[in-house]
């Protein structure tokens, strides 16, 4: 029995290097540049990519955000549903390379029989009734040939490395959004207590028109207009309340907390808020550092090894099974030295007709490939699209943020002219009403472009996969 037992197994390691897979590369895509095209001014970083970047949101230097950010990995709910499909994967990766070795089943039985008479098989030298008492354990082994089992694994392995880069993308992706919002929120605030004062201005303002009016020093017109300005004020305070309230509710909800009992204290951007600095790496080293990018890649090689599954399956299947156990008429002897039985033996299992299932799934498994490498190409474009996308916006807010400085000054200027001109009689109250509206909006532009430059840096973060400065864990 153990000669040839070694003989076959000898025989199936020989044999059990081949694969029907093709051999696995990286699929080609464009050329990366040797640098961004919207990088002029940007100092490339020089990471190391086995250490973590976790906390890039630090850059802000706020710590209501970095209190906030630390809450997501334990409270967000899409975050935990990603990890747990991160530990299926994992289990998937486990159950496949079960197949690697034997598997054993044990069994015992107890049977009371009694045969036919008239059964032609029958010998009257029997008894007709009999017991039979079956003890065993029997073995299989499947030979790996054909490198079925080990293109399972792999491509199971690829898979739960797959997941693990959508989790950690899911998770760059949640952190950027709390950030956006939680930024958006404070240029919210800085809008409404540019609006709240404004309004007590225009309140104030109302109140003198009407005295001027009721003294015959100012006609009706100057007092609607007066009031109509104010209650348009009143509105633009009002809708951003709104518009606050909703990212303070996507903030709770990104954080795992109740929407009701969630609030956050308003606390406006400053006037000269500027964007952080953030290193930048190559671009050669972005299809590396991006999460996504690297799932996407994985799934190409899961797909090229389950092209070698499907082909495996035009082959046949040989294994190894074993069988021992004792076997007896009566439970006294089960256990006696003559009841023992054996059997060793390799056997081979060829599909021959299927009605072309095998051809199918070969081909699904070639198109399933085809689509994959589309799917990576396409994510190595849109990694690259959107760095330069934040790049050039950082740069061009950057430029906004100084023209519309100045427009607020200029704004200021006018308004102040007006004001004397109105009190000289040269001018109606429509006058002071336009200037102060053209105000208000350039400072509100001007906090609005503040804001957008924030976000473009957090979408810069996002779109490098991390910050290549190195913050810690």
């Amino acid at each position: 029995m153990k000669s040839t037992a070694h003989v076959i197994l000898g025989i199936s390691g020989t044999l059990a290097a081949c694969s029907l897979a093709p051999h696995y590369q990286r699929p080609d895509t464009a050329s990366a540049p040797v640098e961004y095209r919207e990088a002029q001014g940007w100092k490339p970083a020089t990471p190391s990519d086995t250490e973590a970047r976790g906390r890039w949101w630090t850059i802000f230097e706020d710590t209501t955000l970095d209190a906030l950010e630390s809450q997501v990995t334990d409270a967000n709910q899409d975050l935990k549903a990603a990890v747990a499909r991160l530990q299926e994967a994992r289990a998937q990766t486990r159950l496949s390379q079960a197949g690697q070795f034997p598997s054993a089943t044990a069994d015992v039985s107890a049977n009371r029989t009694r045969a036919s008479v008239n059964s032609p098989t029958y010998d009257s030298r029997e008894p007709a009734e009999y017991s039979d008492w079956i003890a065993g354990v029997t073995l299989s082994y499947e030979i790996d040939v054909f490198g079925r089992v080990r293109n399972t694994i792999a491509g199971a392995r690829a898979t739960e490395q797959a997941t693990a880069g959508d989790v950690a993308a899911l998770e760059l992706n949640l952190r950027a959004d709390l950030a956006d919002d939680y930024l958006a929120l404070r240029a919210l605030d800085a809008q409404l207590e540019l609006l709240d004062r404004t309004v007590a201005d225009y309140q104030r303002a109302l109140g003198l028109t009407e005295i001027l009016y009721h003294g015959g020093m100012a006609p009706k017109a100057d007092v609607l207009q007066a009031r109509a300005q104010l209650e348009s004020a009143r509105t633009r305070a009002e809708d951003s309340r709104l518009r606050r309230a909703q990212f303070e509710h996507a903030i709770a909800t990104l954080v795992g907390q109740q929407v009701s009992t969630f609030q956050l204290t308003a606390r406006p951007l400053p006037p000269t808020v500027e964007p952080p600095p953030i290193a930048l790496g190559l671009p050669s080293q972005l299809l590396e550092r991006r999460p996504d990018v690297a799932a996407a890649e994985r799934r190409v090689a899961a797909a090229n090894a389950h092209i070698g599954v499907a082909r495996a399956a035009f082959f046949p299947v040989f294994s190894l099974g074993a069988a021992a156990g004792t076997e007896s008429f009566s439970l006294a002897n089960l256990m006696l030295a003559p009841s023992r039985f054996w059997s060793v033996g390799p056997q081979g299992v060829l599909t021959l007709l299927d009605g072309g299932s095998r051809r199918a799934q070969s081909a699904a498994a070639a198109a399933a490939y085809d689509e994959q490498v589309a799917n990576y190409r396409a994510s190595v474009l849109t990694a690259f699209r959107e760095v330069e996308d934040n790049l050039a916006a950082l740069r061009q807010l950057q430029r906004e943020s100084l023209s519309q400085a100045a427009a607020v000054a200029a704004t200021q200027g006018a308004l102040d002219q007006a004001k004397l001109r109105y009190r000289s009689g040269l001018v109606t109250y429509l006058e002071i009403v336009a200037t102060e509206d053209a105000a208000l909006s350039a400072q509100i532009t001007a906090i609005d472009i503040d804001a957008r430059r924030l976000t473009a840096s957090v979408q810069l973060v996002k779109a490098l996969g991390g910050d290549w400065n190195r913050r810690g864990t």
